[in-house]
């Protein structure tokens, strides 16, 4: 087995470091920041993620991960470095390295001779020379190796991939980074860097105008009287279309998509082409954020002042306590924009947000709401008891944006029910 330096233990570092550790590696991962280090240590995870905080705890039991302050104190001894830190981007789309430059300068004089650097950080075309040029250690090679993790099934994600990227010339170097992940069932792609790191963007723009197309098709059905539900099955059963990324919501956000087009449409223009079909996508979805605050607002009467709204959900998914560009936060701006009185509720969020109070439960956060709106597929929605909703409501509304809620069943308790994409 391996020794592996992770450097940053944000959610793609924490998650590479404890699933390398779970398949046999030694791992040692870094982070700038001692008192999160400090918590790591003594099994504190920072993030919800299912079934992460057990890996972290079984494999710091067994001695396959540790924790330590300082990127060069944990490539010191290491045989691969996984850099995973962040990549912010700037209001053009473009990425700051300055983040992996550090990190990568910072570790450079302490590798040993042969040791393979590792791109993990979503980064633009080019960055694997970046990383080189930063260390200036030709003796070490700089491999990209893009995440495909999704939140809320990253662990799984991780140790049943769908496939191994790896961006390198040296096939050599390629095999060292493979066998990293022997063991796991998934096919290898091995190609040049730039391929490598053009992957991943366009894998997330083109899940992304998935979801773009599929919400605009809600409110085509929606228009014409069709169900959303029927079509989407009609469309999924077609292989060449897949049933994958097909549901529609109030929008697509999170630390990914948003981020990943903009960046792919950035990318493209500075080399020359406009990406205008993707620059539609993102146009898209944030027309998605408007039409669900129009419909809430057609449905309380066509004035949201003084209207009193309880919304289900916060997180941009669920299972998962990212609220990073969450639809649901755009839509609530958006409908406090047209001055009404947001109570919002969500499972993994316990404390007020800037500009809405958070309740503690499904139930408080109904209490003499005119209108519910479902904003996030959390399983627990699904089960409420609707009776008892609507009995706590001034009038018994909902906009379901997930379609999680039983039709017939909140009917049967009084509410006037929307679905998205069902007339």
């Amino acid at each position: 087995m391996s020794r592996i330096a992770v450097i940053g233990t944000g959610y793609v570092g924490l998650t590479t470091g404890a699933c390398f550790a779970h398949i046999g590696h030694d791992v040692v991962c870094a982070d700038i920041d001692a008192d999160k280090v400090a918590r790591l240590q003594r099994g504190e995870i920072p993030i919800l993620e299912p079934g992460l905080d057990e890996l972290v705890l079984n494999a710091v039991a067994d001695g396959k991960l540790s924790f330590v302050v300082g990127a060069a104190e944990a490539a010191k001894d290491c045989e691969f470095a996984y850099l995973c830190v962040p990549t912010p981007q700037d209001d053009d789309g473009s990425a700051d390295l300055s983040y992996v430059e550090t990190a990568a300068r910072q570790i450079a004089p302490v590798l040993p001779t042969g040791a393979v650097v590792v791109n993990k950080s979503t980064v633009p075309v080019g960055s694997t020379f970046v990383v080189e040029r930063a260390m200036n250690r030709p003796d070490v090679k700089v491999v990209s190796n893009p995440e495909f993790l999704r939140e809320g099934s990253a662990v799984h994600d991780f140790l049943h991939p769908d496939r191994v990227v790896i961006g390198t010339e040296d096939r050599d170097t390629a095999v060292k980074v493979a066998s990293l992940f022997l063991g796991l069932t998934a096919p290898v792609i091995v190609t040049d860097p730039a391929s490598a790191e053009t992957i991943k963007y366009a894998a997330n723009s083109f899940l992304a105008t998935k979801l773009s197309f599929v919400n605009a098709m809600a409110t085509v059905c929606e228009a014409v009287g069709a169900n959303i539900n029927d079509v989407v099955l009609g469309m999924g059963t077609d292989p060449r279309i897949g049933e994958k990324f097909l549901k529609p919501g109030p929008g697509w956000g999170g630390s990914c998509f948003p981020k990943d087009t903009r960046a792919m449409v950035k990318i493209a223009e500075d080399a020359g082409y406009d990406f205008e079909m993707l620059r539609g996508v993102i146009n898209a979805n944030e027309l998605q954020f408007d039409l669900v605050a129009d419909k809430v607002e057609a449905m309380c009467g066509g004035d949201l002042a003084g209207v009193k709204v309880a919304v289900w959900g916060l997180t941009f998914k669920a299972n998962t306590d990212d609220l990073r560009e969450s639809p649901s936060l755009e839509v609530i701006n958006r409908l406090i924009e047209r001055r009404a009185e947001v109570l919002a509720y969500d499972p993994a969020i316990h404390a007020d947000l800037d500009n809405v109070s958070v309740s503690d439960s499904a139930y408080t956060a109904v209490e003499g709401a005119d209108i519910v709106v479902l904003l996030t597929e959390w399983d627990e929605f699904r089960w409420l008891d609707m009776a008892k909703v609507a009995d706590l409501m001034t009038t018994p509304r909902i906009y379901d944006t997930r379609n999680v809620i039983d039709v017939p069943a909140a009917r049967r308790a009084g509410f006037e029910i929307c679905s998205l994409g069902r007339a």
